[in-house]
Formats: C-alpha cells, sequence, structure tokens
C-alpha cells in the first residue's frame, strides 16, 4: 500500500515534465514488472522472460539474423549472439545457412522452441493483465498507457536509426 502512495506522490501536478522523475518511474516499473512476470513464467513454465523474448523474436521475423534480434531486443550482438547459442544448444532454434551471404545464418524455431512459445504466451498475457490491474489502474488508462509506450518506443526506435 505504501508503495502505491510513494509512486502517487511522484506525479507531478501542472509542474511540466520532471524527465528525471519520468525515467525513474518507467525503469522502476519496469525492473519490478520484468522480475515478477519472469518468476512467475519460470515457475509455471521453466523458462524466463529473456528466453521467451528472444523466441518471439525469432518467431516475428522472416528469415530472421542475429542482426534482427539486436533490433527487436535492443540489446548488444554480443548479447543477442549468446542468446541465440543458448537457444540453440537447449534445442529451441535452429541456424540455416544463407544462401545469399555464406558469412552469416537466418534463425528459426524449433518444434519445440514454437511449444515453449506456444505455451508460455498465454501465461504471460494472462500474468501481466492480472499484475497491471493489480494496480488499481483502471484499464481505459492502462490502454492509453500502452499506446503511449508504444508511441514513445517507435520514436525512440526510429531516432536510433538516424
Amino acid at each position: 500500500m505504501e508503495a502505491k502512495q510513494d509512486s502517487a506522490e511522484s506525479i507531478p501536478r501542472g509542474a511540466g515534465l520532471d524527465g528525471t522523475q519520468l525515467l525513474d518511474d518507467l525503469v522502476r516499473v519496469e525492473v519490478r514488472l520484468y522480475t515478477l512476470l519472469d518468476a512467475r513464467l519460470r515457475a509455471a513454465h521453466g523458462h524466463g522472460l529473456g528466453r521467451l523474448d528472444l523466441l518471439r523474436a525469432v518467431d516475428s521475423v522472416p528469415h530472421c539474423r542475429v542482426s534482427d534480434v539486436v533490433r527487436r531486443l535492443g540489446i548488444t550482438v554480443g548479447a543477442a549472439s549468446k542468446g541465440v547459442d543458448r537457444q540453440v544448444r537447449d534445442g529451441l532454434v535452429r541456424r540455416h545457412a544463407n544462401p545469399e551471404d555464406g558469412r552469416s545464418s537466418f534463425l528459426e524455431l524449433t518444434p519445440a522452441g514454437r511449444q515453449v512459445l506456444d505455451e508460455a504466451l498465454p501465461t504471460l498475457d494472462r500474468e501481466a493483465a492480472q499484475v497491471l490491474r493489480g494496480t488499481g489502474v483502471p484499464d481505459g488508462d492502462l490502454e492509453h498507457l500502452a499506446h503511449l509506450l508504444a508511441a514513445v518506443r517507435g520514436g525512440l526506435e526510429a531516432e536510433s536509426v538516424r
């Protein structure tokens, strides 16, 4: 209960944008939400949110390459390469040679990777909705927040391309 009061007090009313406070709130929300959902996914499926994020990235991009995982997740090439290596080692992702460029390969889910994704995604969706609704913020406001965050993310991703 105290956390709700503390966070409500951090919202400036009519004082203009406090970029530092906004950044702090966004980061703390992300860390708490990620940690909670990661634990729930591990308990339910034995796989964490990091693995699920990577599998979702591979699944969402036709002829996915490590560079696509980097762009989709906003992580370094080294982190993406190591993450892909773990998924390949665990039999969830396979590499196929790129016929147009022998130095690169395409990534795709294996049947086991598809099964992990298909089983865990409904849990992630349900648990995320439950946690967010548990904050007491009305659904309409959460939907508005989702649109705002998507717009901010799009702007930041477009900026990083420039």
